[in-house]
């Protein structure tokens, strides 16, 4: 009865902002990936931060969950509602609030996506780097420290948010950082929302670092006989210090589903694409070194693009390679892995990967932002056949326990969400108990985003 009195006071408060409508509830608890199902009892949505900090203050008073929403494309349900509860939807916050050219900064709201942030700074010669691939909002990428295809040149979210202002559980409101670049007063408290999932408290505004629009870019995709080849070219390239904006790996098998997706017709092999940012000369010295590279280890096909509707073509591609790959099997299922080694062990991790799906019996593509040592296998499998989900899951934690072996992480940036709990303790050790103590110290009740990130039992 409470909690339903509280559910009325936030309809009172929102009026036709709050819904509990079933359609929009079930929206809001689907997955992008294998999770089932797990809709909130009302979703909201805020349009200022006094009326987020209003929200979480009702919450806070009656025990209700709040989980934060932006654009739906985690890949490990961190936005969906296994405890019910409020799901806040960020979608009317989606302003740009302050450009400040020349500092290179940017003030945005967190339901703006990174694609509409790139159109406002059109004329202003300046850009948001990272991409996830997704149109993903932007609050969202900073709660699950999202990166992309770019990390590798720009950074993460970690490196491209310079200040927020975070609503906590009990309502009240903070801000985190400053404009200035550096800075050593206190802890970091920006760092400690980045990446929190919205455990911690409700990112409502960012401060974000720009780069300038470079001079001339070039992009190329290019073929080699086998995975390992293609790998020791990213090495050698990492390793010679040449700036590469974006290099991604495709195998053949992903080659094959985005061909059939996007009518394309790449040679059925795994494949490298790579794009250079700089000045003209720089570019052009660039492009020739990593031809050079690219011929030492047998890579064919070397074909260039420099137009933009090129460049777009070619990177949209690859960015619709998960739907692509899920395309390839009607019906199917899938489970996403994210792991990421040090550079020295990719060639190993992927070829170990690939054997082990080889011999699984189930489909798993294998592509991913190999310039910082992430790479993700697409797990596919027939929901009818527990034995194919049984066999995707071995396949997920045998990736998950090799990279830890090797120095690396469970997710280079999918965050952790439901489906990487189990490996928190592997990962972090007692630092993981160091986690729930600044989560009781800043959500003692646990309503923020429940479940997700810290033991089940917190």
């Amino acid at each position: 009865m409470i909690r339903q009195t509280a559910l009325d006071d936030l309809t009172t408060l929102l009026g036709q902002r709050a819904t509990r409508s079933k359609s929009e509830l079930d929206q809001h608890g689907r997955s992008e990936t294998h999770f089932p199902l797990m809709p909130p009892e009302m979703v909201v949505y805020p349009e200022t931060t006094a009326e987020v900090s209003a929200i979480l203050r009702l919450c806070a008073a009656h025990g209700i969950p709040v989980v934060g929403y932006g654009a739906g494309t985690s890949l490990e349900g961190q936005a969906q509602s296994p405890h019910g509860g409020v799901c806040v939807d960020f979608r009317l916050m989606n302003r740009v609030l302050q450009i400040n050219a020349a500092d290179m900064d940017v003030v945005v709201q967190p339901g703006l996506t990174r694609e509409a942030l790139n159109e406002a700074l059109r004329a202003t010669g300046l850009f948001f780097p990272v991409d996830p691939g997704a149109n993903a909002s932007l609050g969202g990428m900073a709660s699950t420290r999202a990166s992309g295809t770019t990390a590798v040149r720009y950074g993460t979210m970690r490196d491209n948010v310079l200040g927020l202002e975070v609503v906590l559980a009990d309502g009240r409101i903070i801000r985190t950082g400053t404009r200035a670049r550096k800075t050593a007063a206190g802890y970091d408290l920006t760092a400690l929302f980045v990446g929190a999932e919205g455990t911690l408290g409700l990112i409502t505004e960012m401060t974000l670092r720009l780069h300038g629009q470079p001079e001339a870019t070039a992009a190329a995709i290019c073929g080699f006989a086998d995975m390992t080849d293609a790998v020791a070219a990213v090495i050698d390239t990492i390793q010679l210090g040449l700036p590469m904006a974006r290099i991604e790996f495709i195998d053949a098998a992903s080659v094959a589903a985005v061909n059939a997706w996007s009518g394309t017709d790449i040679p059925l092999q795994p494949h490298l694409m790579v794009e250079f940012h700089g000045s003209d000369a720089g570019v052009r010295e660039q492009v020739e070194t990593f031809g050079e590279i690219v011929a030492d280890h047998g890579g064919t096909g070397f074909d260039w693009a420099t137009r933009p509707e090129d460049r777009r073509a070619l990177w949209a591609m690859r960015h619709n390679a998960y739907y692509a790959i899920k395309a390839s099997r009607p019906g199917a299922m899938a489970i996403v892995t994210d792991i990421c080694v040090p550079i020295s062990r990719l060639a190993d991790a992927v070829k170990q990967t690939q054997a082990d799906i080889d011999a699984s019996g189930i489909a798993g593509p294998i592509l991913g932002h190999v310039g910082d040592g992430n790479f993700h296998a697409i797990l596919l499998y027939d929901q009818a056949e527990p034995a194919q989900e049984e066999t995707a899951k071995a396949l997920s934690h045998r990736m998950v326990t090799r990279a830890l072996e090797m120095g690396g992480t469970a997710t280079g940036e999918h965050g952790i969400g439901l489906g990487k709990l189990d490996y928190m303790q592997a990962e972090h050790g007692q630092a993981w108990d160091v986690m729930q103590t600044l989560k009781m110290a800043l959500d003692p009740a646990n309503i923020m985003n429940p479940g997700k990130m810290l033991r089940q039992d917190t």
